[in-house]
């Protein structure tokens, strides 16, 4: 039965090796969640091996894909049917398997917030109900929002407030102020907070932006993966975490500010569109600052 299974569900589909799918990925580019390194880091911390599939077209390999059984590689339903719930934290990211821009596949295998850039090239997709949050340009943003953002920086920097890389820290201080953070904005724990350490030295080369200090005391944190496709940037906004008891200075809103128009102009120094995701279009702040786009699940 489960061979039967696995064969209806890969029709069309045929097993490539790690470096095949890597080739192709840089060839045909990816999402940070698709990323051959990113996969294969988190997937070995998870000791869940990984299935390459590749899909030919006259001959030619046009698109590839990373799974584990009958879901996408590092999917969270597999985590947590393996006893591994919260081991590493991709939050709702968005999928891009790479695919030629003339290829036309039918995928079978469960996925989530796949995007909207391959919904003519994936015949088996349906839209999910609810939407993807894409930053917007820096344009899109009124004068008005610009100029407020940029004073509750001004102020902020004036009482004290200080911006800095988070690749100055090493993994475990990420960790720790992290969750710290974390645990004091939301009220419950980070996930995979025993394991923090251990995902941000696995994904240090992809960690991105800043965090922000008040007297000497990190108060604004956010967790930022960036991948570099040939044509365009991912970046993915998995959580974040601020101190309440300085809410007067906006640092959440700062940093938000701060690390977006970096990962824009950096994007567009290196002539590239940016795909820079908050998740799941779930909560009123994202439409400050972003893009309701369609996404769609298998």
């Amino acid at each position: 039965m489960l061979s039967h299974l696995r064969f209806w569900r890969e029709q069309g589909w045929t097993p490539i090796d790690a470096a095949t799918y890597a080739e192709l990925w840089q060839r045909h580019g990816g999402s940070v969640a698709t990323h051959p390194q990113v996969v294969e880091r988190l997937a070995d911390l998870a000791g869940i091996p990984v299935r390459y599939l590749g899909w030919a077209q006259q001959g030619e390999l046009k698109a590839a894909i990373a799974t584990w059984g009958r879901h996408m590689a590092l999917s969270k339903d597999v985590l947590k049917k393996q006893g591994r719930r919260g081991l590493f934290d991709l939050g709702n990211a968005e999928i891009i398997p790479p695919l030629a821009p003339d290829a036309r596949v039918q995928l079978r295998h469960k996925a989530r917030y796949v995007s909207d850039l391959h919904s003519e090239r994936i015949t088996s997709l349906r839209e999910q109900p609810e939407g993807l949050a894409l930053a917007r340009e820096p344009e899109q943003y009124s004068k008005k929002f610009r100029y407020n953002q940029r004073r509750e920086q001004r102020l902020l920097e004036e009482a004290g407030g200080v911006i800095r890389p988070m690749l100055e820290l090493s993994a475990g201080e990420q960790a720790t102020i992290y969750a710290d953070l974390f645990q004091r904005r939301w009220g419950f724990e980070a996930t995979g907070k025993a394991h923090l350490a251990e995902v941000f030295a696995l994904m240090r080369e992809f960690m991105t932006g800043s965090l922000i200090y008040l007297n000497d005391e990190p108060v604004a944190i956010q967790v930022l993966y960036r991948v570099e496709a040939p044509q365009w940037v991912s970046l993915e906004y998995i959580n974040g975490g601020v101190d309440p008891q300085n809410r007067e200075f906006s640092p959440g809103s700062v940093l938000s500010f701060v690390n977006t128009q970096t990962a824009w102009a950096d994007a567009r120094a290196l002539g590239k569109p940016l795909r820079y995701s908050f998740g799941r279009a779930d909560r009123e702040y994202k439409d400050r600052w972003c893009n309701r786009v369609p996404v769609y699940q298998v």
